[in-house]
């Protein structure tokens, strides 16, 4: 999103493009050929990474199972990246870096450390995109491979330290399946941002979007509710943030 956002498409094109898809909801056995991510999906792919994450004694060691229990599913799985690869492409409005700056998030699958790539990373904001969303299956860039960027902490609202107002827009409604002693929970970081002086305002979606999250969140079916939900309450908040803005 943070990609769509800032490459020059209004915020009403990128909408009206969302309403135009007709998507149907992936069947068992032709998620891949829709174009889904290369990753489990469902219940299984939950149920995986709860039971690394529970079985894990702190983030960093978290992120070192992830990444090595991915590494040996999805090792041989060139086809899927190179779909992955042509379904972010598509959903790109530009293959180009902005200007301004991004931050994208990733997990480097062979260590467990956080990644950010921005414009100066010499890699594609293709591939930076597809990575940061490479779950279970883990996208190649060079030597390397690379887990979704949610492991890093949830929202990564950190990354926004030193400004002095930040917004935060929280698909996932501020929850964390990671334990609170790990301080990856986005309460923390809000916590942590405003100690440093940053005014800080969080969005969370309302029941207008509909139970994104709590169903199938790689379902493409849900899209379109979602969106309708999302620029509803965006048009409703605008008024209200405007003052935090100026």
């Amino acid at each position: 999103m943070a990609a769509q956002i800032t490459s020059g498409r209004q915020p009403a094109e990128l909408y009206a493009a969302i309403l135009a898809e007709t998507p149907q909801a992936p069947t068992d056995g032709d998620a891949r050929a829709r174009g889904s991510a290369p990753q489990l999906s469902g219940p299984s792919y939950l149920e995986w990474s709860n039971d690394i994450i529970s079985s894990a004694e702190d983030a960093a060691d978290m992120r070192r199972r992830m990444g090595a229990a991915a590494l040996e599913l999805g090792a041989a799985d060139g086809a899927g990246q190179r779909r992955w690869h042509d379904v972010v492409a598509a959903r790109l409005p530009s293959r180009h870096w902005p200007q301004q700056r991004v931050l994208i998030t990733a997990i480097d699958a062979h260590t467990g450390e956080p990644v950010v790539f921005d414009r100066h990373s010499g890699i594609e904001l293709v591939d930076a995109v597809a990575a940061s969303t490479s779950a279970a299956m883990p996208y190649r860039i060079g030597g390397s491979r690379y887990l979704d960027g949610g492991y890093r902490r949830s929202e990564n609202a950190d990354l926004a330290a030193g400004y002095g107002r930040v917004l935060v827009l929280s698909p996932f409604g501020g929850s964390s399946r990671m334990p609170l002693a790990w301080r990856m929970d986005l309460a923390t970081q809000v916590d942590e941002l405003r100690a440093a002086g940053s005014r800080v305002e969080v969005v969370f979606p309302d029941s207008r979007a509909g139970k994104v999250f709590g169903a199938n969140a790689l379902d493409p079916s849900t899209r379109p509710q979602a969106a309708r939900g999302g620029y509803d309450q965006g048009r409703a908040l605008a008024e209200l943030l405007h003052p935090f803005w100026h």
